[in-house]
């Protein structure tokens, strides 16, 4: 709810696709910049009080948007800046959250977990939009981050309810952080079983998953419509992320195989190319419905492979990096998106991303396949 309430506010401030794309830079260069930090963070520190501090702070931060817009004190600037602190809270966040499901579930259902996990979060992208448009129609956005900021207190609550065990320091080292990123860097690249997954990520975050500015552009600016249907669009694509979750959960057995990697990006990047093409209100929410089943399908796959290969006393700092390739990627992104989406249309956008998308996406598998065969022959 609070980021349809977000992207809507700052189109009716700015009415740019390109400032929406700017505050979408902000709230994810922190991640980019200090996530890393955070995997450190969740290798030596309970992750359970981690990710309690960081619910409580971004809980904080959407009280604020709502009292900023209540008081008529709001201003891009603002919106901007509370971003970016959005941003750092999440940076340490996201390594602990991601790693921390391995602690709660065995190596035989991870993929399960992973599964679910993402039909779940995905889940509030179908409810929350669907919600968040009757709000911003009704009551205005301040009604969105307010709910956004009450929702937090369950949050915690069932937080606390989680009986683990936390460890400190799980790999036993008082290095430098310094020395620890370095390690993990080298262990990354000497593995090509995390290296390649990690890099299709990067890629495909940065080129074919900018939703968050193209989406309401396309809605607002390109098929003119209003609040109400630019939640349909985001419930679509939510929908369709459900479903690929509950797919995965359901093939779960036959664990995270390479071919689902492949499927979940050509998913992804079709549609968009296809909406690109031919935009319009209720193609756009069919090609979104699949798109977004794409985007979880090939997103948990890699995560699951990513788990299950990273060694236990660095998987916080590995899953740093896949938090840094999939989010920290998004100001790039974004900014490359809403830039492409000013100068020649939102619908241009989809389509150039996706395809540029898939075209280094096939050169990365090619090289992931043959680091394989070498291994293997050797």
């Amino acid at each position: 709810m609070q980021q349809v309430a977000l992207s809507w506010l700052i189109l009716e401030l700015t009415h740019s696709a390109f400032k929406l794309g700017v505050v979408g830079a902000a709230q994810f260069l922190p991640v980019l910049l200090f996530s890393l930090y955070g995997g450190i963070l969740a290798d030596r520190f309970p992750k359970k009080y981690l990710i309690m501090f960081t619910q409580t702070s971004m809980m904080l931060v959407a009280f604020l948007l709502g009292i900023l817009v209540v008081t008529g004190k709001v201003h891009y600037a603002a919106i901007v800046v509370l971003a970016f602190l959005l941003g750092c809270f999440n940076a340490i966040d996201m390594p602990a959250r991601q790693s921390f499901i391995l602690e709660l579930v065995d190596r035989s259902t991870l993929m399960n977990a992973l599964a679910l996990h993402s039909a779940l979060f995905n889940g509030a992208r179908v409810v929350g939009p669907a919600l968040a448009g009757v709000a911003l129609a009704r009551w205005g956005t301040a009604t969105c981050f307010f709910l956004n900021a009450a929702s937090f207190l369950a949050v915690l609550m069932q937080l606390a309810r989680i009986d683990v065990v936390g460890r400190k320091n799980v790999s036993g080292k008082t290095s430098s952080p310094f020395r620890e990123l370095k390690e993990a860097l080298t262990y990354v690249k000497e593995t090509p079983r995390l290296l390649y997954p990690l890099l299709l990520l990067a890629l495909f975050s940065a080129l074919a998953i900018n939703f968050n500015v193209l989406v309401p552009a396309l809605a607002r600016l390109t098929l003119k419509e209003g609040a109400q249907q630019y939640a349909h669009l985001l419930t679509a694509q939510g929908l369709g992320a459900v479903a690929g979750g509950i797919f995965l959960a359901w093939l779960s057995w036959q664990g995270p195989r390479i071919a689902w990697i492949v499927i979940g990006a050509l998913a992804l990047c079709v549609p968009q190319i296809i909406l690109g093409l031919l935009p319009g209100y209720y193609q756009a929410l069919f090609l979104l419905f699949v798109a977004g089943w794409g985007m979880v399908v090939l997103v948990s796959t890699i995560n699951t492979n990513i788990q299950l290969n990273a060694r236990e006393d660095c998987r916080g700092r590995v899953m740093s990096l896949y938090v840094l390739l999939f989010v920290g990627t998004s100001p790039v992104g974004n900014l490359l998106a809403g830039a492409l989406a000013h100068r020649w249309g939102v619908p241009w956008a989809f389509t150039l991303g996706s395809v540029a998308a898939l075209l280094a996406g096939a050169a990365i598998a090619a090289c992931w396949y043959r680091a394989e065969r070498r291994i293997s022959s050797s």
